[in-house]
């Protein structure tokens, strides 16, 4: 053999030692080669099997966040998972001496992901799960109505798309839900609204439905619809439906339509806000039936008449919104909120105040015929009240009892 031969020959067996030696050394030791594979899970040890289960649906998880400027994941490592940050631990309902993943609270971590699919879904004995403001997308799966023990869902502030995630009907232990300030579409089941929630929040998407007349009843305690697509008029069966809300919001929507007489029957409510809608007609009397209202908004619709004095009476008001209307009149009590800052009649047809519309834009609104039906129930006051009563004609045309 020649040398030119026996230097080729060395060259390549050196060649391979190197080669050989790198990719050894960064698998052992998952350096700056390729990163060190992770013990099975079998060989790890976890304070309960629970967490075990639920150790490679994290890691999974953790490796398609794509965003993370806060380092939280930096402690999503190890066994223990109690630990982690955003993560908590209880004893599971169906056993109170194990240790299960019970609730996740991710508010506010910034964090980046195409999707929660294979992650939320896949967390057995998840109790609460709060996500808010976070960069998370995608659909949720139809999964999550899997999860036995879910109550609290809160994923509000997202990126979250597609259509209403219906799966959440089939969750009947579910009291909380939060989807608000995302990007669903579509429409919203009706059955959604007789589900026993105790908070409906899913506002600021892009719902294109019909507020639907319900028949049933819940203990709904706060419902938020605003800054959607919310078409057709509010439904008469609304003092069925919400008849235990305290904060109504409808704001922002398309509702037409007259106002029923039933909102009068809304006792718990402190704010009533339906602004910037399509709503049309005169405001009915059962409003000065509202002995808690704080706050009522009809801004920016098409309602007309005469502002009501029953209404102005009611002594918890702080801020009763009625401009960008086509009011005609309103009466001394009325006029005294006005004063105190209370009613705001800006841009209305109301001779002798300030900051109304013009003339023109007046007549050229009721030279259009508007109808509401049940008019007579406009003057029905179903309450006692000390200064006020109905006429005989509300009560003749009375609507169908809400009872």
């Amino acid at each position: 053999m020649n040398s030119n031969s026996m230097t080729t020959e060395l060259l390549i067996i050196g060649v391979i030692l190197i080669f050989f030696g790198v990719a050894t050394a960064g698998l052992g030791s998952g350096g700056e080669g390729e990163p060190a594979l992770p013990p099975a899970v079998s060989e790890l040890i976890f304070a309960d099997q629970r967490l075990a289960v639920v150790y490679p649906v994290i890691q999974k998880f953790k490796n398609i966040i794509t965003s993370d400027p806060l380092n939280i994941t930096a402690s999503w490592s190890g066994t223990d998972i109690c630990n982690y940050r955003g993560f908590y631990c209880e004893s599971p309902p169906d056993n109170r001496s194990a240790t299960a993943l019970a609730s996740i609270d991710f508010n506010g971590f910034q964090l980046s992901a195409p999707t929660l699919e294979g992650f939320l879904d896949q967390l057995p004995d998840i109790a609460l799960f709060h996500a808010n403001s976070n960069k998370f997308s995608g659909i949720i799966s139809p999964n999550i109505a899997k999860l036995p023990y879910l109550y609290e869902l809160d994923i509000s502030n997202n990126l979250f798309s597609g259509p209403f995630p219906t799966a959440i009907l089939g969750m009947d232990g579910l009291s909380f839900l939060d989807i608000r300030f995302n990007l669903f579409t579509g429409s919203v089941p009706s059955q959604l609204f007789t589900k026993d929630l105790d908070a409906l929040f899913i506002n600021n998407n892009n719902f294109m439905t019909r507020l639907p007349d319900i028949i049933g009843s819940n203990h709904i305690l706060y419902l938020t619809l605003a800054n959607n697509k919310f078409f057709g008029p509010i439904p008469h069966s609304i003092s069925k439906v919400f008849s235990t809300l305290t904060e109504i919001l409808l704001l922002n929507n398309f509702l037409s339509g007259c106002l029923p007489y039933e909102l009068g029957f809304l006792k718990k409510a402190v704010v009533f806000d339906a602004g910037n809608n399509k709503l049309t007609g005169p405001l009915p009397f059962s409003l000065g039936c509202l002995e808690k209202l704080e706050v009522l908004n009809f801004a920016g619709n098409l309602l007309y008449g005469t502002v009501p004095e029953v209404l102005c009476a009611v002594e918890t008001l702080t801020n009763l919104s009625l401009s960008d209307n086509y009011f005609t009149h309103v009466g001394p009590i009325c006029m005294s909120l006005i004063k105190n800052r209370v009613l705001d009649v800006k841009k209305n047809c109301i001779p002798g105040l300030p900051f109304q519309r013009s003339l023109v834009e007046c007549v050229l609104f009721f030279l259009h015929p508007r109808y509401c039906p049940y008019i007579g129930t406009y003057h029905y006051i179903p309450c006692w009240h000390p200064h006020f009563s109905s006429s005989p004609l509300a009560l003749a045309d009375k609507a169908p009892s809400p009872s």
